[in-house]
């Protein structure tokens, strides 16, 4: 009756960066810092644990000779993402 949950997206700044990058495709650290209230140090963990899942690209680059990094979402991330709403639907409609 219960569909497993994505760990990786269950945790919730994870889940926030996936959530912004289905919206807009592409985001720069500082604007998903920003929308999500995290820190730099905890973003840049959860960051490098999505792009290890395959989830997000990330692109390290310099714009204006300042380090630039943008954030991508993968085939596979919007595929985890659309499953992960699923599955959580079965939790709300359990009792139905």
């Amino acid at each position: 009756m219960f569909k497993e949950l994505d760990p990786i997206l269950h945790s919730q700044l994870r889940l926030a960066v996936i959530s912004l990058l289905i919206g807009v495709k592409e985001a720069e650290f500082t604007f998903i810092r920003e929308k999500t209230n995290a820190t730099a140090g905890n973003l840049s963990v959860q960051i490098n644990k999505l792009k290890e899942a395959g989830y997000i690209d990330v692109v390290k680059q310099f714009k204006d000779n300042y380090p630039q990094t943008i954030c991508k979402i993968t085939t596979e991330g919007i595929t985890a993402f659309e499953l992960y709403v699923k599955n959580l639907q079965s939790y709300l409609t359990a009792g139905k």
